[in-house]
């Protein structure tokens, strides 16, 4: 039988990586007992022994583009800790309000002075659209414009933003475009800092899960929600929104998306990151769309995606000094593992961005929009 040492070693060249190499994406072992660890665990021993400084890589960003288009995550997994995960999926609802209140005390709610330091100013946490755009603020600060203009949005307009951030779209639109801007959001911390910064502008923020969204709204936007919101709760998310939503009103939905449907996510990302985030399909949002609302425009730009990661990358690395005391090496460790494999996920089209436009009864004479 191969030992573990040779098993790991061999799935790694298989991606044109090789153990203790020279060239930037080659592992660099720093303890021998990684390799029954990575056959003990997968990809949950591989990002924690990478937090306990077990190994290292340059460039952590092409380490994972070569596994990831290599598909070496799919050659080995440890089936029990799936089998349980899966089980649990799919007899639990791991996004109810109060389970969703824990992805918001272990990641959003972990200052805003932390994430100022590694966002943009307007603090958009989601994907910037770099078509035009040289910085980063400019690239979401454009991201936000192709919202409102797919949104179509006018003066008149009453919106409804399900999942609101830090308040960055809303304050946008309610600045740029004059509408009123009605947000809904758990993070305590993301609140508190959209309030502080709307000013006098016709922004109203709730702090409540977008479940308990009620009015009557001409638009309605959910960016980087439904990454959060479980296949369990994609059907009634759509139709909230539908319910919630004019006959003639619009509603764009910005979400990450994977190349097959699961109702699991990764076991590092769960533990560490996202806890009870799952990342929907193409088929699993056309299914909960499908005979609610009707498609009136779709676009695709996540490889946007790699260079926005690799810009919060580039700042949380430049000011990690200012948040050493308060944050230890493994967790500088696993941000930065975070960052690097999620921008490679979108690098190597294993992940994607979409943009739906989707109305009640479909528009009249039929939907425009001109990028």
């Amino acid at each position: 039988m191969d030992s573990a040492r040779q098993i790991i070693t061999d799935l790694l060249h298989e991606a044109g990586v090789t153990v203790g190499g020279s060239e930037p994406c080659d592992l660099q072992v720093h303890d021998e007992r990684l390799y029954d660890r990575l056959l003990a665990q997968g990809s949950l021993g591989l990002g924690e022994s990478y937090m306990d400084g077990w190994w290292d890589v340059e460039r952590l960003d092409e380490f994972f583009e070569k596994i990831f288009r290599a598909r070496l995550d799919r050659h080995h997994s440890t089936r029990g800790k799936w089998f349980w995960a899966w089980m649990r999926a799919r007899l639990l609802n791991m996004q109810t309000k109060s389970r969703s209140k824990r992805v918001a005390q272990r990641h959003y709610d972990l200052g805003n002075e932390f994430f100022q330091d590694m966002l943009d100013p307007s603090m958009s946490y989601s994907c910037a659209y770099w078509e035009k755009a040289g910085s980063l603020e400019q690239a979401q600060e454009d991201k936000f414009e192709l919202i409102c203009r797919k949104l179509q949005l006018e003066p008149t307009d009453r919106v409804l933003d399900l999942g609101c951030g830090w308040g960055g779209f809303a304050i946008y639109a309610a600045k740029h475009y004059g509408c009123h801007v009605t947000g809904y959001n758990i993070s305590a911390e993301q609140i508190h800092f959209a309030r502080e910064h709307a000013a006098s502008l016709p922004v109203e923020f709730i702090e409540a899960d977008y479940r308990e969204a009620h009015g009557r709204y001409d638009k309605v936007v959910s960016v980087g929600l439904f990454e959060h919101i479980g296949p369990k709760n994609y059907t009634n998310a759509i139709s909230l929104a539908s319910q919630l939503m004019t006959d003639d009103g619009l509603f764009l939905l910005h979400s990450i998306g994977r190349s097959g449907s699961s109702t699991h996510v990764d076991p590092w990302i769960e533990k560490y990151i996202f806890p009870g985030g799952v990342l929907p399909s193409m088929s699993q949002l056309a299914g909960a769309i499908e005979d609610r609302l009707i498609v009136e425009h779709f676009h695709g730009f996540g490889p946007d995606y790699d260079r926005t990661l690799m810009s919060w990358y580039a700042n949380f690395v430049e000011h990690w000094d200012r948040h050493r005391e308060k944050f230890d090496e493994r967790f500088y460790r696993m941000w930065c593992y975070y960052l690097l494999s999620c921008a490679a996920g979108f690098r190597a089209r294993r992940l994607h961005l979409w943009q739906w436009v989707l109305s009640k009864h479909g528009v009249v004479g039929g939907y425009r929009f001109t990028a």
